[in-house]
């Protein structure tokens, strides 16, 4: 079987030294690719240079991205030669476009000349005592999955902070319905630490509960394996 893995997170350039990014480790990707390279799969890991890595296997190709565009242009054909795909990444919700100083607008201006610019200083002036950050949403890669091969198998991740249980799971089963996934794997980043990884595998029919990231990986490959056997 060949699987595609994401993990880490993804890092969105604000100049040429600063960028906007996410405390995602890439822990728990590594651990779900180990698993499945222990059982004989094929891996392909789609990952950030930062993040937790695989020891090294016959089985495991590695490729290194930065940011959502980069994510983009990498996945899209490998999801097409792939048989299912784990999305752990955290990706990005949005992507700088300009950063103006305080000085150069007003309340009253319109910002359309600034929304239209780019940065292209090799590093933003540290000279004004404040500046104006302008944000542009990214591409919800989850949802183009199945565009680029309906059948693979897609198991997806998300992740809200400090939300009731309800509201986890209504929040997953949507994004499982929406996304044409097999399970969502919710989280809570206040229920998230070293030592513990409290989750809710969540199914058409059915949520199962998990506390680590070891038990949430061994929960994916039993999943995946038993469908696959039938």
């Amino acid at each position: 079987m060949k699987l595609l893995i994401t993990s880490g997170g993804t890092s969105e350039k604000i100049d040429q030294v600063r960028s906007i990014t996410n405390h995602s480790t890439g822990k728990l990707g590594a651990l779900i690719a180990e698993s499945f390279l222990a059982r004989g799969d094929k891996v392909t890991l789609v990952t950030t240079q930062s993040a937790v890595k695989p020891a090294s296997h016959p089985n495991l190709t590695i490729q290194i991205i930065k940011n959502v565009q980069d994510l983009l242009a990498t996945m899209q054909p490998l999801v097409k030669t792939h048989d299912v795909l784990i999305h752990s990444m955290a990706v990005s919700d949005y992507t700088p476009i300009y950063m103006a100083g305080f000085d150069q607008i007003t309340a009253s201006q319109d910002l359309t000349e600034f929304l239209n610019k780019t940065n292209v200083q090799g590093k933003i002036s540290s000279q004004d005592d404040y500046q104006v950050l302008f944000l542009k949403q990214t591409p919800k890669i989850i949802s183009q999955v199945k565009k680029w091969n309906p059948n693979i198998r897609l198991i997806g991740f998300k992740l809200l902070v400090d939300v009731s249980k309800e509201k986890l799971l209504a929040v997953a089963r949507a994004s499982l319905v929406k996304n044409q996934a097999e399970i969502i794997v919710a989280n809570d980043l206040d229920h998230i630490s070293n030592h513990q990884h409290h989750a809710y595998l969540v199914k058409q029919d059915s949520v199962i509960e998990a506390t680590t990231k070891e038990e949430i990986a061994q929960l994916l490959l039993t999943h995946i394996h038993a469908k696959d056997n039938l």
